[in-house]
Formats: structure tokens, C-alpha cells, sequence
């Protein structure tokens, strides 16, 4: 890097960083319920600023060089983490966040820390190798929310983080001459192209993963029934073909309330809306944990159990039923609650839409023999 001065990385690097919170800026704009984008910028920001500082080293006042400059950018890694658990929606006290900055100002007031370069370097190093790490952490926590830029996100902090964390040591094993200028060491050459990495890297992965995160969430919604929360027909179907194709018992649950339109023009809709998301909340509570239940359209319900008996089945929808059945309002005495179901086991050379025409015969018996009723399709099927 011969030729490369230390002050010109560092506004090149200020530069990077001012153009990466720019960026963060405008995301934020774009996704303004994400306050984690508007940290991570005012950190980026407020990074570009220190740059600024730092390679006007021996130009402007030491006080503002060493002291404010440092100080701001230590507070910019504050910000950065503050920003990371803001994402993973977990507390992010600013006053934590700016808690290294403040305490790197305060140290400077004590002689004995100002006047010793390797003191400085190494609590600045260690202060800012915590965030780093502590970042990492967090989003490691997150695990459970599968996103694909979460790993390039923790490699990129505990990396980063680990470059500041062998500084530490480094500024006492391998310490500065007295009589050399700081600017002129080679850690900060190194530290300079570290940070315009970061700084580029940072916008591509933290960005990412917001994007990432509304795309789920948009996922989720377009499969999710807006009254009851449950899959919706298309959620379901996607996930019935998919469960249809493992080896295994399967069996498909049919639910169709009793007398719906009767309700809804005699009660109205709003008792309507609360008989369906009372039923929903009925079969979720009765049917196995692992039992894929979904709303397939007006008062119409389906649950694929898989690893199942017939047997087993019928008891489950018999569960259901007779659940339903038991609820009573003591203030709409007249509502009578019921629900019919049609059952139908899944064969081996089943697809999912033979297996649905089964169950919707079975369901079709059920109404015609008097609602309120279970029916298995292999048995009406069989007497037809």
C-alpha cells in the first residue's frame, strides 16, 4: 500500500461511510417501521463525522482529535448495536449505546490515560469489539426467524469485531515510538480498509435483512386469514401437497358450520365473525399439536393430521364437535352452535384433490343425514 496516506484512507473512508448512512437513510424512508435502518444511519453518519476528526489529526486541536473524534466513534459502534437489537425487537437503551462514547471522553480528562497511546488504542479496541461481539450475539439469538442474510450479518459483526478484539494486545506487545505521528502506524491503514468494508458490507447484509424480514412478513400475510389468523386456503394447499408426498398415515378433516347464513341473518355479522373465530379457536385447542388446521373459506375448515388412524381421526373430529356443540351464551340463549364433518384417510396412490372430493362426500353425508355429525368417506362411500 505503498503511496496510500493514512490521512487520505481515512477520508476516503468517510466518504464510504457518509454514502453508506445515506443509504440507510433512504431504506428507512422506504421501510419507515423499521427504526433500526435510522440508527444504523445516524451510526454511519456520525462514523463519516469522526473520520473527518481523526485524519485532521495535528491540523485542528488534539481535544477534538483524540477526544471528540474518538469518542463519536465509539458512540458510532453504540449505534450500531443499539441497531441490531433493535431489529431482533429487543430493548436498545441509547443511554448503553452511547455509554463506551461517554466513557472514552471521561478517560481522556485522567493525564496518565490521555498521554499513554496504547491505553487509548486498546479501551477504544476493546470498547468497540464489545458492540461488535454483543451484536453478533443478538442476531445469533434470532436464529429462529429463518432469514439469508442473517449469518453474513453475524460473520461480518464477530469478524469485525475480532479485528479490534487482537488490537487490543497489539497496542502493548507492539506499541507505537513515542515520536511517531498515530496516523502514520500501520494499524490504521488497516483500520481504514476494514471500515470501508464494513461500512459496505453493513448496508448490503443489514439492508437485506429488513428486506428479507417485510418479504416474510408478506409471505405469511398473503397465506394468513385476515379474521381468524389461521392459513388460508392457499397456505394450505401448499402445505397439504407437500405432506401428501412423505410416507405416512394422513387423514383430511372437512368442518363446515351448521346453519351459518341462519346466523348471520339473525344475529348479524359480528356475532357471525365471533362464531367463526370462536370455532377456530375450538379446533386448534382440540386437534393435535401437529395437526395443519387452516380456514379454507366462509365457514368452511380443513386439517390434514398426518401420522394418523382412521380411528384416531374420527375421535378427533369427534373432540371438535362435541366442543363446539357445548358452547352456549347465556345472552343469545336462541344461538345453537353445531358443526358438520367429513373425514377421509389418505391411500397410498392418493393425490390431494381425490382425497379432497372424499372427504367433501363425507361432509355432504354429514349435512344430509342431519348435521352436527361426523362421517367417514370410506363408509359412505362404501354403502353407496
Amino acid at each position: 500500500m505503498t503511496g496510500l496516506d493514512p490521512a487520505t484512507l481515512l477520508i476516503a473512508s468517510c466518504a464510504t461511510t457518509f454514502l453508506v448512512s445515506v443509504q440507510f437513510l433512504v431504506s428507512w424512508r422506504q421501510s419507515p417501521d423499521a427504526p433500526c435502518l435510522g440508527l444504523w444511519s445516524l451510526a454511519h453518519f456520525i462514523g463519516s463525522v469522526a473520520s473527518v476528526g481523526l485524519a485532521l489529526r495535528g491540523v485542528i486541536p488534539d481535544w477534538l482529535s483524540v477526544g471528540v473524534a474518538n469518542s463519536a466513534m465509539i458512540a458510532a459502534y453504540g449505534l450500531i448495536w443499539s441497531g441490531v437489537r433493535s431489529f431482533e425487537r429487543r430493548p436498545y437503551p441509547l443511554a448503553i449505546g452511547l455509554a463506551g462514547g461517554l466513557a472514552w471522553a471521561l478517560l481522556c480528562q485522567i493525564p496518565a490515560f490521555y498521554e499513554s497511546i496504547a491505553m487509548r488504542v486498546a479501551f477504544a479496541s476493546a470498547i468497540a469489539a464489545s458492540y461488535c461481539f454483543d451484536g453478533a450475539w443478538c442476531f445469533w439469538r434470532g436464529r429462529g426467524e429463518p432469514l439469508a442474510s442473517r449469518r453474513a450479518a453475524i460473520g461480518l459483526l464477530a469478524v469485525y469485531g475480532l479485528c479490534y478484539l487482537i488490537r487490543v494486545p497489539a497496542a502493548f506487545l507492539a506499541p507505537l515510538p513515542t515520536q511517531q505521528t498515530p496516523l502514520a502506524s500501520p494499524w490504521v491503514a488497516i483500520l481504514c480498509l476494514a471500515a470501508m468494508l464494513f461500512s459496505i458490507a453493513s448496508a448490503f447484509t443489514f439492508i437485506g435483512l429488513v428486506k428479507e424480514r417485510a418479504e416474510s412478513k408478506q409471505r405469511l400475510a398473503a397465506g394468513t386469514d385476515s379474521l381468524t389468523g389461521a392459513p388460508n386456503r392457499r397456505a394450505f394447499l401448499e402445505t397439504a401437497d407437500a405432506l401428501l408426498a412423505a410416507p405416512s398415515d394422513k387423514a383430511l378433516l372437512l368442518f363446515d358450520l351448521d346453519r351459518f347464513k341462519a346466523i348471520n341473518d339473525r344475529f348479524g355479522h359480528e356475532v357471525g365473525d365471533a362464531v367463526i373465530v370462536g370455532f377456530c379457536a375450538v379446533a386448534i385447542n382440540m386437534l393435535p399439536e401437529q395437526a395443519v388446521f387452516a380456514r379454507l373459506g366462509g365457514e368452511e375448515f380443513a386439517c390434514l393430521l398426518v401420522g394418523t388412524t382412521p380411528d384416531a381421526a374420527i375421535q378427533a373430529a369427534e373432540r371438535v364437535r362435541r366442543t363446539f356443540a357445548g358452547i352456549s351464551l347465556p345472552e343469545m340463549p336462541e344461538l345453537h352452535l353445531s358443526v358438520s364433518i367429513g373425514v377421509a384417510q389418505a391411500t397410498p396412490d392418493c393425490d390431494f384433490d381425490r382425497l379432497l372430493r372424499r372427504a367433501d362426500t363425507a361432509l355432504y353425508a354429514a349435512k344430509k343425514s342431519g348435521r352436527d355429525r361426523v362421517e367417514m368417506a370410506e363408509y359412505v362411500l362404501r354403502a353407496a
